[in-house]
């Protein structure tokens, strides 16, 4: 099909998906999904892995003109009628990178949502291991902890960005979101907690990465590779992604479908290829390859899911438009950021800036390692503000959202930092400051005032 140029175009449109919290009246984490999302009862809504998150799917939108602030107009209207609905159970809902009242009691197979693939996934994933899953995450503090499920999983709730590209195309992308992938997380941290211990400040990016690790200690030191994976070397095609999927990793869910692609495409038909694409959803790449068929078209995106989701619909939208306009320049340099930066110095960009946000200290081509903040006002603020009016965004607006950025970066505040420094101002019991500080970061959260700007 790659070969035959049976795919879509690119096309410049915004797809995105934000994964909720639901926690009660005490900012406690709330096992009610089924009952939130009937009360909902909207079809841009549907579960998540653990019985205490809900995700929202916005179908794609074209962000030229003033797009992008009817897309932020948007989530918020959805997202005011999905709380209105969870106020009807006594729920709210939290957009944030980790729930910091999440307990460690509230963490088990039991917790996982009904839905019997999640069921099949976590057995495939313990049988693969054989034995249980060790959390060991050193930041500001350090956590160990055990688990029998994949539940600790559940406890990431991210945004992600879908970009549709061309077959021809898809190589500059991934490797341009894979270099930027460090300095979006930095500006972007909203994890700091994690069972009550502070971390990282985004935790998310560690805790993933050992959650749904299928390897055995042995199997580790072998060399064999992660399923949330970050990759090892720059791509020329996505052919080599998927090519990766089959020799690396062996297939979790045993599940087979009728369809036989050769015989579909030899009848003139576009196969829905559901076993490449299920087994793609079992590989968690940071960047992701994503075939989809709609109207009968093939086309492919990639999925950037490094971000935690919140503070506010605004900061969302703000790193969304970070992402957008970052990948309307760069993979068109006339030399590539990947032929001046290697691929490691990508990934050590991106594990520096889970840990220390802001304060991490990136590489990029022509600055040397600087500061986060430095690396982002001096030379990818500009990139982006170039690459929105690439895609015809309004100035007022671009200048609006970039400006979330540009402010977080003057200030040093990120939703991470926020929780911290609001819980250290509490003080006393810490789960008792982290539900106070959740509150009130829902309260905050629902007036869309940037992170920025909170006061502690």
């Amino acid at each position: 099909m790659l070969r035959e140029s049976r795919f879509e175009d690119d096309r410049s449109l915004a797809g995105l998906e934000i994964e909720l919290n639901i926690v009660d009246s005490d900012g406690e984490a709330c096992m009610r999904n089924a009952e939130v999302l009937a009360a909902i009862a909207r079809p841009d809504w549907a579960t998540e892995l653990g019985q205490f998150n809900i995700e929202i799917n916005v179908e794609p939108k074209d962000l030229s003109d003033h797009g992008a602030f009817h897309l932020e107009n948007d989530v918020r209207a959805r997202l005011n009628h999905a709380e209105e609905r969870a106020r009807s159970l006594g729920c709210h809902l939290v957009m944030i990178g980790i729930l910091p009242t999440l307990r460690e009691q509230d963490i088990g197979e039991g917790t996982l949502s009904a839905n019997p693939r999640y069921r099949l996934l976590n057995e495939q994933i313990f049988a693969a291991r054989g034995e249980d899953l060790h959390l060991a995450i050193e930041g500001v503090e350090r956590l160990e902890a055990h688990a029998d499920s994949l539940a600790p999983e559940a406890a990431c709730t991210s945004l992600q960005l879908h970009l549709q590209v061309s077959p021809p195309a898809f190589a500059a992308h991934w490797n341009a979101a894979q270099a930027i992938a460090g300095p979006q997380v930095a500006v972007s941290a909203n994890a700091p907690y994690l069972f009550g211990r502070e971390l990282h400040r985004e935790t998310r990016i560690p805790l993933f990465e050992q959650a749904t690790d299928t390897r055995p200690h042995e199997l580790k030191t072998q060399g064999v590779r992660p399923r949330v994976w970050f990759g090892e070397r720059w791509i020329t095609s996505v052919f080599d992604l998927f090519e990766e999927n089959v020799r690396y990793f062996p297939a979790l869910l045993p599940l087979c479908e009728e369809e036989d692609p050769r015989a579909e495409l030899d009848r003139g038909r576009t196969p829905e290829l559901p076993e490449l694409t299920l087994h793609n959803g079992t590989i968690y790449r940071w960047n992701r390859p994503v075939y989809a068929v709609v109207d009968g078209r093939p086309h492919l995106r990639v999925e950037n899911r490094v971000l935690p989701a919140g503070p506010t619909v605004l900061d969302v939208v703000a790193n969304a438009a970070f992402y957008y306009g970052l990948m309307s320049v760069l993979p068109h340099a006339e030399r590539p950021i990947w032929s001046r930066m290697s691929f490691a110095a990508a990934e050590e960009n991106l594990t520096s800036a889970a840990r220390h946000g802001l304060d991490a200290r990136l590489y990029w081509p022509g600055m040397g390692e600087v500061p986060a903040a430095e690396l982002i006002l001096r030379r990818l603020l500009p990139m982006a503000h170039e690459g929105l009016a690439r895609w015809g965004v309004d100035g007022a607006v671009a200048d609006r959202l970039l400006g979330v950025i540009e402010g977080r970066c003057l200030t040093g505040r990120t939703g991470a930092t926020w929780q911290v420094d609001k819980v250290r101002a509490l003080g006393g019991d810490r789960h008792e400051a982290l539900r106070a500080m959740t509150l009130e970061y829902i309260e905050r959260m629902h007036t869309n005032e940037p992170v920025h700007t909170w006061a502690v």
